[in-house]
């Protein structure tokens, strides 16, 4: 007997099976869309009417609720019953405590700090308010670095480094205070005359919230000029600065540099990946 062919397979199955092009554009354009929903919830706090809601995605109500229905099913949003009022729901949550686990200023800052380093030729590092006053976490040098005696692990000035003058100026801490208080009373009679003399603190913390960044030239260390920005997480506090320093002679300190522009771009990125959402000029 001669043996029997394989069966071939059924084309109407493999049809079934397969999505077409068009079905898939569909698929895809509706998690566009349930996306779009979640992003547009967000923005609004986690919380809006249905009216809000499909005003600021720009979508019609009655198709923003058909979604909102599927992402109540799975979790993602919720419906408050007196209000009516929806808000981000338990598996939204979820992702979000993930994404925040993975929200390290360090390990974030790594890559700008490479790049400032390539596009600059500039020494640069990220610091972070540790117990002892602002302390650098990673450290970025040129080819040819400056002769700087800070490296990972040193502790910088409050009043002096641009780096802690951004942590004074933008942090409202007690124990910081204190201790630039005591750098203060410490500081030799060429320094203090850098300062205002009225209000020597509350004047440099004054300046850097209206610039949102600091800079110094021969402060914390002769020859050497520096410029700062700051680096905040997902609540708008202030977590890390990143700075680039150089010799005075060569390098430009000034906020709207070349340096200080690519410095606070930079800053902004990492807050970015942290979850901050810079405000709306």
């Amino acid at each position: 007997m001669a043996p029997s062919r394989p069966k071939s397979a059924d084309p109407h199955t493999k049809a079934a099976d397969t999505p077409r092009p068009r079905e898939r554009r569909q698929r895809v354009q509706s998690a566009v869309t349930g996306m779009a929903v979640l992003k547009g919830l967000a923005r609004l706090g986690g919380r809006a009417s249905l009216t809000a809601l499909a005003a600021q995605i720009d979508e019609s109500p009655a198709k923003v609720h058909r979604y909102l229905v599927s992402l109540v099913e799975e979790g993602f949003v919720a419906q408050e019953v007196g209000t009516q009022q929806y808000h981000l729901g338990f598996e939204a949550l979820q992702i979000g405590m993930a994404a925040m686990r993975q929200a390290d200023p360090i390990r974030l800052a790594e890559a700008s700090l490479v790049r400032l380093r390539e596009a600059l030729e500039v020494t640069c590092f990220v610091a972070v308010m540790g117990n002892k006053g602002p302390t650098i976490m990673r450290f970025e040098e040129p080819g040819l670095p400056v002769t700087v005696n800070v490296r990972a692990g040193s502790v910088m000035s409050l009043l002096w480094s641009a780096t802690g003058r951004v942590f004074l100026g933008l942090l409202d801490e007690k124990p910081m205070q204190a201790q630039a208080e005591e750098e203060l009373a410490e500081a030799s009679p060429a320094r203090l005359a850098q300062l205002d003399r009225k209000d020597p603190i509350g004047a440099l913390r004054r300046a850097v919230q209206a610039d949102d960044c600091a800079w110094v030239r021969d402060t914390n260390l002769t020859g050497i000029s520096a410029v700062a920005a700051p680096v905040r997480d997902y609540t708008g506090r202030v977590c890390a600065v990143l700075t680039a320093l150089g010799a005075t002679g060569g390098f430009d300190p000034s906020i709207d540099g070349p340096i200080g522009s690519a410095v606070r771009r930079e800053a902004r990125t990492v807050s970015t990946a942290l979850g901050f959402a810079t405000p709306a000029v």
